[in-house]
């Protein structure tokens, strides 16, 4: 009687799709049988092999971008229920129904659920979120980072560039250039390691550029929505302090 039940219910989803990235979007149903532990991702790849929707219509598959489907790449994510977070840890048990998705539009829009990150790399590449190193021979072991710095700083290395923070950011928006709370977290990162160090205040400057830390509204939201629980509110405090120091020292030729 309980498989019957099961085997009887179904999944509604509401998709977002948009065929080009100048189309304008319009939304698709579709209906799934249900299944114990599902997920967006399993939904998504039933609808893939089915193109189907509930009223009986084929259609073009779904586009929508995964990759580890274990919350790290940060590749699926998307705007779900209203919410931006990840797909494969989104369950169809948690959610209410119908579900809707909807691609994460802070982003331009490539195809139904699949968007453009290059604002997001961009920003990366402008605070050099990287430890620059001559990788062309053996450097030996680096030097060694306290206990008590790296614990922390291990939780900062956690970003995986999803941007369910600057989809949530209300200041990260078509009419500005704010870089967003992510790059900011790994400035702090980078700046926290002996070797990144050495470029410090080249991030710093980066930061004190237009669209950089004094975009920030302190809305909150980044840290409320991250899925890896990244304290970047505390991240963006402390660049706020280590930039207006630093301006301190440029005006006094320190």
């Amino acid at each position: 009687m309980a498989e019957t039940t099961v085997a009887s219910k179904t999944v509604k989803f509401i998709i977002s799709r948009q065929d080009t990235p100048e189309s304008k979007p319009y939304t698709q149903e579709f209906e799934l049988p249900y299944r114990p532990n599902m997920n967006v991702i399993s939904g998504l790849m039933e609808i893939q092999r089915n193109p189907t929707t509930a009223d009986g219509v084929k259609t073009s598959p779904v586009c929508w971008e995964s990759n580890c489907l274990e919350e790290v790449c940060g590749a699926c994510s998307m705007v779900i229920n209203g919410k931006p977070r990840q797909a494969c840890s989104a369950l169809i048990d948690q959610l209410e129904q119908p579900v809707r998705l909807e691609p994460m539009r802070t982003f331009p829009v490539v195809r139904d659920l699949v968007i453009n990150r290059e604002r997001m790399f961009n920003a990366l590449k402008k605070v050099k979120a990287w430890i620059p190193i001559d990788g062309t021979y053996d450097l030996g072991p680096g030097p060694r980072m306290a206990e008590s710095k790296r614990q922390w700083a291990y939780e900062l290395s956690k970003c995986m560039t999803c941007g369910v923070c600057l989809e949530s950011c209300p200041n990260v928006n078509d009419r500005n250039s704010f870089i967003g709370p992510a790059a900011i977290s790994q400035v702090r990162l980078f700046n926290a390691h002996p070797t990144g160090e050495m470029n410090k205040h080249e991030r710093l400057d980066a930061l004190m550029t237009d669209g950089g830390i004094e975009g920030c509204g302190n809305s909150q939201n980044c840290v409320r929505s991250c899925p890896k629980g990244i304290p970047l509110t505390t991240s963006i405090a402390a660049m706020n302090k280590d930039t207006t120091t630093h301006l301190f020292k440029k005006w006094l030729g320190m």
